[in-house]
């Protein structure tokens, strides 16, 4: 079993800066890759980032050279630096992993760019 539970979300204008959390507990241990996904209303929940326990990354092209995803040294934390921020970025952020074949997520945090 694994918690996950994010913060850092909020109300930020058009390139500006946010640093989103997401803290795990539970069997951390195991936790292998973990990502960042959102959506936005009306749209299709996307991924935005993950990160493997090695560290390896992915992006989508659209938060490429914007947002960094990493990890914290504990296996317990995960974070998304987003830069430039544009109003296309307005979503709710959540984050998940996979454990044994099943999905965790965390409830969410809502990031809103204003023009």
């Amino acid at each position: 079993q694994v918690q996950l539970v994010e913060s850092g979300g909020g109300l930020v204008q058009t390139g500006g800066s946010l640093r989103l959390s997401c803290a795990a507990s539970g069997s951390i241990f195991r936790i292998g890759v973990m990502g960042w996904y959102r959506q936005a209303p009306g749209k299709q929940r996307e991924l935005v980032a993950s990160i493997s326990s090695g560290g390896s990354t992915n992006y989508a092209d659209s938060v490429k050279g914007r947002f960094t995803v990493s990890r914290g040294n504990a296996n317990n934390t995960m974070y998304l630096q987003m830069n430039s921020l544009k109003p296309e970025d307005t979503a709710i952020y959540s984050c998940t992993t996979i454990l044994f074949g099943r999905a965790y997520w965390g409830q969410g945090t809502q990031v809103t760019v204003s023009s």
